[in-house]
């Protein structure tokens, strides 16, 4: 009969080795925070640029000279935040960069700006030049009429003229549902959501295609308001998210950590009821839009994963 090997020391073995290991990939994700192209561009300039595209309550310009504000808006402040404390930098400037709609994903995968923070729909075809992170508004695709139109469906725009803004999702989705369904509906493309709500006011148009939540606030800033409504079931169900530079996972990390500690921490939550539920900029009234299911449900498990 053999006597017994020893195992206290090969258990002592095993561990170190082990520890040694956890030790490894604990220095390999501190120094991930270093790398990256977005990161080491950050750290070189001491500053970070936040694209947005103007469309309240997500982003608003108050003005020449001012930084613009919004739920979008303050969502990256801390999102930059959180990347300023892990490249340990004393101070960091912000830096923005307003864009157009179809500017939004060239300015981001051309490493113009590091993230941006407005309310672009996260799908399969945006995500092969970009990445996202996670959710902070779910919407959908609904329409902006005149008040005083007979028109309350998609059907009743049969014939007619729609608009949307280039590059948006709501004006490729409204091109293929006027195809599918043989709907006969002019759909124009035009630069921005004012150009397009000033159509629809004007006549030049008679529907705007948009997320609702977007043509609510647009429609709560014109002159006006009483004038138009919104109208139309969902086309489409859109989560909206920041833009993150596509292949750059150390970037990514760091703001999809920051999210979820933010919704967690219901700080997003306390940010959503200043933006929707509060008087807001410019007129100081406000949205009263309540935090839909959809987005309560996300939230409950947030993560960057959305249907295509």
């Amino acid at each position: 009969m053999h006597s017994a090997r020893p195992v206290l020391p090969v258990t002592r073995r095993l561990l170190n080795l082990g520890r040694a290991a956890v030790l490894a990939g604990l220095a390999g994700l501190v120094g991930s925070a270093w790398a990256g192209p977005a990161l080491d561009r950050i750290k070189s300039r001491g500053a970070m640029v936040l694209a947005y595209q103007t469309g309240a309550p997500f982003a608003m310009s108050l003005g020449a000279g001012q930084a613009p504000v919004g739920y979008s808006i303050d969502l990256c402040k801390h999102l930059a935040e959180a990347v300023r404390k892990a490249l340990d930098l004393k101070a960091m400037r912000i830096d923005y960069l307003p864009v157009g709609s179809s500017e939004r994903l060239p300015t981001i995968a051309g490493g113009k700006a590091d993230i941006e923070c407005g309310s672009t729909t996260n799908n399969e075809q945006r995500r092969r030049e970009v990445a996202f992170t996670v959710p902070h508004y779910i919407t959908g695709t609904r329409f902006a009429v005149r008040a005083d139109a007979a028109i309350e469906t998609l059907r009743d725009l049969s014939g007619k003229k729609v608009v949307s803004t280039v590059g948006s999702t709501p004006l490729a989705t409204i091109k293929r549902v006027n195809d599918e369904g043989l709907l006969g509906i002019q759909v124009i493309g035009v630069a921005t959501f004012d150009e397009a709500i000033e159509m629809v006011e004007q006549g030049k148009a008679d529907g705007f295609a948009m997320d609702d939540v977007l043509l609510y606030a647009l429609i709560a800033e014109r002159p006006k308001p009483e004038r138009l409504k919104v109208v139309g079931k969902f086309l489409t169900i859109e989560p909206l998210a920041m833009i993150l530079p596509k292949d750059d996972p150390e970037l990514k990390k760091i703001v999809d950590a920051e999210m979820r500690r933010l919704i967690h921490g219901r700080e997003a939550h306390a940010l959503y009821h200043r933006w929707f539920e509060q008087p807001i900029p410019p007129k100081n009234k406000p949205l009263n839009i309540p935090m839909n299911y959809l987005l309560k449900d996300f939230w409950k498990y947030p993560n960057d994963w959305v249907p295509n």
